[in-house]
């Protein structure tokens, strides 16, 4: 049996789904990952400093205007549109297979494509709020200003993404374990798995199927059910819902 074949017949028999995704699931759309040779660390690098330092919480407060010159030349692909990975996640979720996407990425990308239950492990873009009062604004109000982001009261508008030296939001990391120690399936997809402590997620899973879709190898793969080395959107594109 093909690997698709198998990957269908686990989707068919499974009627308690949790996907768990990473940057590989977004670069179908255009949106480079962080670690390969045409990541976003390495376009950061010509800026003179480590890229995790100019996605730092430090950096962000010691070099706030400079922070933002990068966040939004960087990180914010405004353009970009779901690909079939994320098409067939919503389509997943909307015949009640699929009960959470769990996410590393920020670019909104499965709410675009009509998923309702996603879990942001590190934030979104689309979410930015005022640091002295709290008012939330939305991604226009990031590219749209000069320099630094600035509420109506004055204050800095920070986006709702979490960076270097900032913790996961405990609640968001709550419901991402209570659902994949629930599932039935786990898929795994677009994520090398070697980032903690979203990596470490995967050690919560005690169901029947544990699925892993990525390009290159994790050190996971020997306990998978199914391993398929190929691009998310690709492999997801040949699952009929």
């Amino acid at each position: 049996m093909s690997k698709i074949k198998q990957l269908q017949e686990i989707i068919d028999l499974s009627e308690n789904i949790v996907f768990f995704g990473g940057a590989g699931v977004s670069t179908e759309s255009g949106i480079p990952d962080f670690r390969s040779e045409s990541g976003i660390f390495k376009s950061l690098e010509k800026y003179g400093d480590t890229p995790e330092n100019l996605v730092s919480h430090s950096y962000y407060m010691d070099h706030t205007e400079e922070f933002f010159n990068y966040y939004k030349d960087n990180l914010i692909f405004k353009d970009a549109n779901p690909n079939p990975a994320h098409l067939k996640l919503s389509e997943l979720e909307k015949i009640g297979k699929l009960k959470a996407v769990i996410t590393q990425n920020i670019d909104g990308l499965h709410q675009k494509a009509g998923s309702k239950n996603v879990l942001e492990l590190h934030g979104s873009i689309e979410r930015n709020y005022c640091q002295i009062c709290g008012k939330e604004y939305g991604l226009n109000h990031i590219l749209e200003s000069e320099g630094i982001p600035r509420c109506e009261c004055g204050g800095i508008v920070k986006p709702d993404v979490v960076l270097y030296e900032e913790p996961l939001n405990n609640a968001v990391l709550s419901f991402a374990i209570d659902y994949i120690q629930n599932a039935e399936t786990l898929i795994i997809g677009g994520t090398s798995l070697v980032v903690y402590p979203a990596a470490g997620l995967i050690n919560y899973f005690n169901g029947k199927n544990l699925v892993l879709i990525n390009k290159s190898e994790t050190p996971y793969d020997n306990l998978a059910t199914l391993v398929i080395n190929n691009a998310i959107g690709e492999t997801f594109s040949q699952i009929k819902i």
